[in-house]
């Protein structure tokens, strides 16, 4: 004879609360996130009086760690130095704005973008304003090594005649326009809108449209992390998180198909390696 019995609703209420308990425990036992940002990257990354860190993606980084019931270690590094970081088991996520193309989606994982990335150039406000591509020519460009900026410079300096010059952190690039050894600084439109703020010298000229992406970046191995970190990425988006770290450190909301806000149907960035197009619902707490 089949027995069916229920708990009785006060057993079951224990049930959840043991079960609840049980893995707030295992979430607390789990160690921090150690990633690495530029931390010279301002405003996404940059020190602050009294020591730590700020920016967007510090506030970004702390907020996933948060959603995934982890703890967050970020350490200060050179931008060249991260995925070799990463590779080597130092960091478990680059949490410093990394733009997804190609090449890196083959031997990274990326999480779906929380950030449309395009290109802007900054220059001496008494600079002629670059006006088109070809303006460019016989002009000299400041990039951060290792980034998407260095990328594009050798992928177009011979086609519009510019040369360009390679420094350790953007904000070497920035001082190199400054002191007049480079006519322009090449950097996400973000942070070219921060440094003109900040100084009434400098002002941003050309942006180029690349309909690229910032995303996180994990080990081509690590797809539990990615995954992990994709849904704390998505119920962000999903209560407007994104937006707001936006508006509070770039001063512009990001409309409904930018990055910030567009859910992405399935894991990672869609048309590039690595993207799972499974649909997801996120699961948000």
């Amino acid at each position: 004879m089949k027995l069916n019995i229920k708990p009785s609703p006060l057993r079951a209420a224990s049930i959840a609360l043991v079960c609840l308990t049980a893995a707030a425990s295992f979430a607390q036992n789990l160690p921090p996130l150690r990633t690495g940002v530029d931390a010279t990257f301002a405003p996404h990354a940059m020190a602050k009086l009294g020591g730590g860190l700020q920016g967007f993606n510090i506030d970004l980084g702390e907020e996933v760690a948060k959603r995934m019931g982890r703890k967050i270690e970020i350490d200060g590094a050179e931008f060249s130095g991260l995925i070799p970081g990463l590779n080597s088991r130092r960091y478990d996520l680059l949490l410093a704005p990394v733009t997804v193309n190609a090449d890196r989606a083959k031997v990274l994982l990326f999480t779906e973008g929380y950030l449309d990335t395009n290109f802007t150039f900054l220059g001496l406000k008494a600079t002629a304003p670059i006006q088109k591509l070809e303006d460019l020519k016989g002009k000299t460009i400041a990039v951060n090594k290792g980034s998407a900026y260095e990328s594009w410079a050798k992928e177009n300096a011979a086609k519009y005649g510019f040369n360009f010059d390679v420094y350790g952190s953007n904000a070497d690039a920035v001082q190199a326009v400054q002191s007049s050894r480079a006519d322009y600084n090449l950097a996400g439109s973000t942070v070219v809108a921060w440094v003109a703020k900040q100084n009434p010298s400098l002002k941003t000229s050309y942006t180029v449209k690349t309909g690229l992406v910032w995303a996180l970046a994990f080990r081509i191995d690590d797809k539990a992390g990615r995954d992990a970190a994709s849904n704390a990425i998505k119920c962000m988006k999903k209560d407007g998180t994104i937006s707001k770290l936006a508006v509070k450190w770039f001063g512009f909301q990001p409309d409904a198909e930018d990055s910030a806000n567009k859910i992405a149907p399935g894991t990672g960035v869609p048309g590039m390696d690595g993207y799972d197009p499974t649909p997801v619902t996120p699961k948000c707490a």
